[in-house]
């Protein structure tokens, strides 16, 4: 019995999606970062994918956050998966917080993943996994915990997001 769901993955940039390029000596983004890392992790899983923007979360704006909001709403999948900067990931949640009818999960990584020791791969496996089996609601999956929107806190000092105290 497959309890595979139809996912959408919605990226979005962030340090998820960043590289270093040795020519520059600048981290860039690199649109083809999700196919990377899900050939590594030797996913299997059919999984449909838009690159929407490569932002730093902190330099997303209002209308960011509505072609987000738009490209959720007009999913014909309900299990949404969105990679997105970590600074900014729990705002972003918040403008998602009225789409009642679809099991959405952000996730990101406080490393590139390009880099070694990256949270990236771990993150988004788990929050693949998680998509698939939540139920409907905006959650954020982190450091291998599952966090409701509205109950998390990335903390800077750590590195790590936590429930709210």
């Amino acid at each position: 019995m497959s309890m595979t769901k139809k996912v959408s993955l919605l990226s979005t940039g962030g340090t998820i999606a960043k590289m270093y390029n040795e020519l520059s000596g600048e981290l860039v983004f690199d649109a083809g970062h999700i196919q990377k890392m899900f050939k590594q992790g030797r996913s299997t899983l059919p999984i449909e994918t838009i690159n929407l923007m490569l932002k730093d979360s902190l330099e997303m704006d209002e209308k960011d956050r509505d072609i987000i909001f738009d490209a959720v709403q007009k999913s014909s999948k309900s299990h949404i998966l969105i990679t997105h900067g970590t600074d900014t990931m729990i705002k972003t949640a918040e403008r998602l917080s009225t789409l009642s009818e679809k099991t959405i999960v952000l996730t990101g990584a406080m490393i590139p993943y390009a880099f070694k020791n990256s949270d990236a791969i771990f993150n988004l496996s788990f929050a693949m996994a998680s998509v698939q089996t939540l139920s409907k609601g905006i959650y954020i999956c982190m450091n291998g915990q599952i966090f409701q929107w509205d109950n998390v806190q990335k903390n800077k000092t750590k590195g790590r997001f936590e429930t709210l105290l």
